[in-house]
């Protein structure tokens, strides 16, 4: 009889009994990336304001924040298939008042509540799933088990969902596309919910602690264990320079003789790489050690691409590929980050889900950081000084990296014995 941890999968890293939800994750982000890169400037078009595009968004973004941080905390409480279904129930509760009441006539007071409404609906179905993967992944492959994840969720998001919707908007039209994507996003739960058997068994002690208390968990877990704030942190930091890029660096591209079109496609190669370097970074965060992998790939990495991507222009001149490859290296060390969703839930015996809900409300908060430091500071220092500020924050994750070790007990190989100042040291 062949032995199940011999799988195919199994070797590749992805967790066997889960690889209907990581399927799941693909489709369900590819339905909720559809509108992706249009729907601004086609509600611009129809007569929106900037204004009210921007409150639209922005509420948004709040919506997605606090799903963020409640989906693991609800997932340890309720269990992970629940909180999917809560999650899967709201997105598409949203999705119908919001094109089928808000959209026709723009009505923006049911549009801005509505798609506040759908914002909570795609948090609590993935990163739910992350944390199921964080208790039924084996600790020596967790690092690449998350990779796949963000593998699944980055190419669901970013890459399938945008070349879907440049199709479906041609041949379906722009609210039919949107109608659409409840037809993905409910393909997405079958595959996680129904065929995924899988079952989840959170620590054997959270039995005896109340919902609320568990939900309290999720702010309590950074005063009594700081090194899990600290990742927080650092995970906001991440993904900030992302949300902070496309704000005011087409204009700075044009200046340069670069068409929307050409940063279009920078922007999207750069999301293309960063998908195969999610899976990338977690092998090598098993290999290399994941404090080690974030430190220097993710914080110092990111640091020196963020200032080539900017100055690559005055570098390279209109040399689009050699600013092309500069921006992919970004989004390539930008994946450098993966092995925190393994490290920090890591740090804690019990309460993964609570470790969790810091991270995923740090994924959630960067949405707002990026266009805020630009906000903020453009007026003050000019596009050069707001890259150097976002460089900044990338070498002060690296530092706040090097002081989150993991406990002596803890069943991994990536212990505390790994030596912080040590980039190749393999166990």
């Amino acid at each position: 009889m062949t032995n199940p941890g011999n799988s195919v999968l199994d070797k590749a890293g992805i967790p066997r009994h889960l690889a209907w939800g990581y399927l799941g994750i693909l489709i369900f982000m590819m339905g909720d990336g559809v509108e992706q890169g249009w729907l601004s400037p086609y509600l611009l078009g129809r007569g929106l304001t900037i204004q009210q595009s921007a409150s639209l968004f922005t509420v948004y973004g709040v919506t997605i924040a606090i799903s963020s941080w409640f989906s693991g905390v609800l997932a340890e409480s309720y269990g992970p298939k629940k909180t999917m279904m809560t999650g899967i129930l709201l997105y598409i509760l949203g999705t119908v008042g919001f094109v089928g009441y808000g959209m026709p006539e723009l009505h923006f007071p049911v549009m801005l509540i509505t798609y506040a409404i759908r914002g909570f609906g795609y948090p609590l179905f993935a990163y739910s799933f992350l944390v199921w993967i964080t208790y039924r992944s084996p600790q020596q492959k967790l690092g690449t088990a998350v990779g796949w994840f963000w593998f699944v969720f980055t190419g669901g998001l970013n890459v399938f969902g945008a070349y879907y919707s440049s199709w479906a908007i041609q041949h379906l039209g722009y609210l039919n596309t949107l109608w659409s994507s409840i037809f993905w996003v409910v393909l997405g739960a079958f595959f996680a919910l129904v065929l995924n058997k899988d079952k989840f068994k959170a620590d054997e002690n959270s039995g005896a602690v109340s919902k609320s208390e568990e939900l309290i968990k999720g702010l309590t877990i950074m005063k009594e264990e700081p090194k899990v704030l600290l990742g927080g942190i650092v995970r906001i930091i991440n993904t900030t320079a992302q949300f902070a890029f496309p704000v005011f660096l087409p204009t700075y591209m044009a200046a340069h003789g670069f068409s929307t079109t050409a940063w279009l496609q920078i922007w999207g190669t750069i999301f293309t790489a960063n998908i195969a370097f999610n899976l990338i970074f977690g092998f090598v965060g098993d290999s290399l050690g994941w404090k080690n992998t974030v430190m220097w790939f993710g914080g110092v990495g990111c640091a020196v691409t963020t200032l080539l991507f900017y100055y690559s222009p005055v570098l390279f001149g209109d040399s689009f590929w050699l600013v092309m490859l500069s921006g992919v290296l970004w989004g390539a060390l930008l994946a450098g980050y993966v092995p925190l969703s393994a490290l920090v839930p890591s740090l804690v015996k019990k309460d993964k889900g609570a470790a969790m809900a810091v991270l995923n409300l740090g994924a959630g908060l960067a949405v707002f950081v990026g266009p805020a430091i630009v906000g903020i500071f453009i007026g003050i220092v000019g596009n050069e000084g707001v890259v150097w500020i976002l460089a900044g924050l990338y070498l002060i994750s690296a530092i706040l990296t090097w002081f989150i070790s993991l406990p002596d007990n803890a069943k991994t190989a990536h212990s505390a014995k790994e030596s912080p100042g040590i980039l190749f040291k393999i166990e």
